[in-house]
C-alpha cells in the first residue's frame, strides 16, 4: 500500500496539513497558529546533554534545535526552542511534526519545496520564512541520512 496521494508526489499528512491551512482565512490561520503552538512535544530529557551544535538550525533567528530519531524504520523529530517568544516557531513545528513523525523519511523527504509558502501564505510573516525553509531542509538532511543508512538506526 502506497505512502503517497493519488497524485503520488504528496503523503497524505502533508497533503492535509497543507489542504487545511489554504482553506482557512488569515484570521483562522493565526488562530490555528496559537493553538499549535501550545502543542509542541517536549524536548526528552535524553537530550538535555547533547552537544546542541550539530542540531542548531542556524538559518533561523529564533534559537531552534531539532534532534532527530530513526528507530524502526520511522523518523520522529523533536525541538528544543523557547515556544513563548516564538510562538509562530513552535507552531510551525508541531504542525509539521504532525504531518511527519513517526513515518518513513520517504514522507519528509516528499515535503514539497514550496511547503512554508503554501502553508504560511496570506499571514504577513514573509520575514520568517528562511528560517521555517532552514528548519524543513534540515529536517529533510536527517531523513536522507536515514534512508541512505535505514539498516542502521540512530539518534541524536
Amino acid at each position: 500500500m502506497s505512502d503517497m496521494t493519488s497524485t503520488g508526489s504528496i503523503p497524505p499528512g502533508i497533503a492535509r496539513v497543507l489542504a487545511r491551512f489554504q482553506a482557512m482565512s488569515r484570521e483562522e490561520k493565526m488562530q490555528a497558529l496559537v493553538h499549535y503552538s501550545k502543542k509542541l512535544e517536549a524536548l526528552p530529557e535524553r537530550f538535555a546533554h547533547v552537544d546542541r551544535g550539530n542540531f542548531s538550525v542556524p538559518e533561523c533567528q529564533t534559537r531552534v534545535d531539532v534532534f532527530p530519531e530513526f528507530v524502526n524504520g520511522t523518523m520522529h523529530y523533536y525541538a528544543d526552542l523557547n515556544a513563548r517568544q516564538s510562538p509562530t516557531i513552535a507552531a510551525f513545528l508541531a504542525i509539521l511534526f504532525s504531518a511527519i513523525n513517526d513515518q518513513p523519511p520517504a514522507t519528509t523527504l516528499a515535503i514539497p519545496s514550496d511547503f512554508v509558502q503554501r502553508l504560511m501564505e496570506g499571514i504577513g510573516l514573509s520575514g520568517r520564512e528562511a528560517g521555517l525553509n532552514g528548519m524543513v531542509a534540515r529536517i529533510k538532511r536527517y531523513a536522507q541520512a536515514a534512508a541512505d543508512t535505514s539498516a542502521a538506526p540512530f539518534s541524536a
